[in-house]
């Protein structure tokens, strides 16, 4: 009941994971990302513990597919998980165990990976890595052409409900924590809500590291 995709912006070198489903909060418990390290996908009976497992492990030099074999060979009821994997150079690598619902699947392409379970159909994935490499624009935007290219290979078998993107660029933190818990259309209010944080996001880095330079947005008690 989740489809995802974790890509790298080759201009920028930012790392960004979307992942949205028929659950509330999906995001919470399904995103995983680390600046200057990658992002890990954790979904299908979703044990979040793996996301911060993997990012240690590629945070250590392992490459996705490394981590990957070592979080199989590890991970407590590792067949009903689902996981998808990106480090800092672009390198992926996803699985599905044998205990993934319904329709499930994965694809890779160059500097992009999703996967997807109990989807309509199991050619989503697919469409949503190559709707990431045709999108044109913003890194972030991308990212979203990406997952509504998804939605419209069919998506998941039944409505989504949440959706969450994450961007990491070059500090400690999100750049972008954007997340729609319920909602009739999730990635269309998320669509939204990325016009809103764009024009400011790099302005709230800034505010962090050098406040003299940062713009004010005119709001009494803004951070």
């Amino acid at each position: 009941m989740t489809f995802s995709i974790a890509a790298l912006c080759p201009d920028t070198g930012r790392i960004g994971l979307a992942v949205a489903s028929s659950s509330p909060a999906v995001a919470a418990r399904c995103a995983h990302l680390r600046a200057g390290i990658g992002a890990v996908a954790s979904q299908n009976v979703t044990d979040p513990r793996l996301g911060p497992r993997g990012l240690d492990l590629m945070a250590l030099g392992a490459a996705p597919a490394e981590a990957l074999a070592i979080l199989r060979a590890t991970g407590p009821h590792i067949e009903h998980r689902q996981l998808a994997l990106l480090d800092r150079q672009g390198r992926t690598a996803a699985w599905s165990g044998t205990g993934c619902l319904g329709v499930h699947a994965t694809a890779q392409g160059k500097g992009v990976v999703s996967a997807g379970n109990l989807l309509a159909n199991p050619g989503v994935p697919q469409a949503i890595v190559a709707g990431f490499l045709a999108a044109q624009g913003d890194f972030g935007g991308r990212v979203l052409a990406a997952m509504k290219a998804g939605l419209a290979a069919g998506g998941e078998a039944g409505p989504i409900r949440s959706i969450g993107m994450l961007v990491v660029a070059d500090v400690p933190w999100p750049v972008v924590d954007l997340r729609v818990d319920w909602h009739d259309a999730p990635i269309a209010e998320l669509e939204r809500l990325w016009a809103v944080w764009r024009p400011q996001a790099d302005a709230y880095v800034t505010r962090a590291l050098n406040p003299g330079d940062a713009p004010s947005f005119g709001v009494p008690g803004n951070l």
